[in-house]
């Protein structure tokens, strides 16, 4: 008699094994945390939360990410395109890191990492601390691969701080010549200050 390939009554069906797609998994965990970012903004939302929304573990979304603050930044726009803005010919690299800026914040500012730092630097320092440290050390690792000499590191500081500060004036309080002008006029001069921080 020959065997059944089916299981006799009252067994239970052998579990299947979920194939194992960390890319695939990364997209979702991607997607959930752009999500619940702009949802619930970077403190309210939670690892679990997002986790949760991607169908994944909170143990995944910690082994691909590391934390918060680096899913934050792989997430939200802003720091994913650096690599990209830095790749080419290091004496047009201000024009291309003012042009890159303006299109970005003039499109979506309400999303960029760097709105939520200093939005969140007046009602939870630990939080804007971690994500300014995060961020800068991802954008300055790229731009030291064209930024050189000892003070290499004061000079991405520099340029930070420049965009810090035009980012706080035009898009965050919104008043003052810097929020009035034109996008053409803003990338005009963002790229003065840009290549006098790096290079002069």
């Amino acid at each position: 008699m020959s065997q059944q390939n089916t299981p006799p009554d009252g067994a239970a069906e052998p579990r299947r094994r979920h194939r194992r797609d960390p890319e695939g998994n990364r997209d979702l965990i991607l997607q959930a945390a752009r999500a619940a970012f702009a949802e619930r903004g970077y403190t309210r939302a939670t690892v679990r939360d997002i986790a949760e929304r991607a169908g994944v573990t909170h143990g995944l979304v910690m082994r691909q990410f590391g934390s918060k603050e680096q899913l934050f930044l792989a997430a939200m726009p802003g720091t994913r395109d650096v690599d990209r803005v830095v790749d080419g010919n290091p004496q047009t690299l201000p024009e291309r890191v003012a042009a890159a800026y303006v299109d970005r914040m003039e499109h979506g500012f309400r999303s960029d990492p760097l709105v939520a730092v200093l939005r969140s630097a007046a009602s939870n320092e630990h939080a804007a601390v971690g994500l300014y440290s995060a961020m800068l050390e991802r954008t300055a690792g790229s731009y030291k691969q064209v930024i050189t000499g000892e003070d290499a590191d004061v000079r991405v500081d520099l340029l930070a701080a420049v965009l810090i500060g035009v980012t706080f004036s035009r898009y965050i309080v919104g008043v003052g010549p810097v929020a009035r002008m034109s996008p053409q006029h803003l990338q005009a001069h963002l790229t003065r200050l840009v290549r006098s921080a790096l290079f002069d």
